[in-house]
């Protein structure tokens, strides 16, 4: 069975909530990241691990370190042409987490799974 990658819209997850996270933007993301560790060995309910998981960040975000189970990709502009280029790039099974309903309609379009903000929020 091949590892399904599971590419998360850091910036549509965190604002998801609004827990604060404007104050700071990286900080957000971080917590995000590290909430997804243990899901990329577990997986999620309709989806069972491992995974491998890509945090997708822009803006302020961008910098968020990498860690073990969790990738971090910076994207150079747009976070939702990154997501896309992504699943385009992706060879195996891909699910992409995020409630814009335009990056929905573009990954889709490519064959990709979607799934909304709650699904790793916990």
């Amino acid at each position: 069975m091949e590892t399904v990658t599971l590419v998360v819209d850091a910036a549509n997850v965190v604002g998801s909530v609004p827990d604060g996270w404007w104050r700071d933007r990286r900080g957000a993301a971080e917590r995000l990241r590290d909430r997804l560790v243990p899901l990329a060995a577990a997986g999620l309910a309709e989806l069972p691990g491992p995974l491998d998981v890509v945090l997708v960040v822009e803006g302020q975000a961008r910098g968020v370190d990498s860690v073990p189970g969790v990738r971090v990709d910076s994207a150079p502009a747009s976070g939702d042409d990154r997501i896309v280029d992504l699943v385009a790039e992706t060879p195996g099974p891909c699910v992409v987490v995020t409630a814009d309903r335009e990056l929905r309609r573009r990954v889709s379009a490519l064959g990709a799974d979607v799934v909304g903000p709650r699904a790793v929020r916990g």
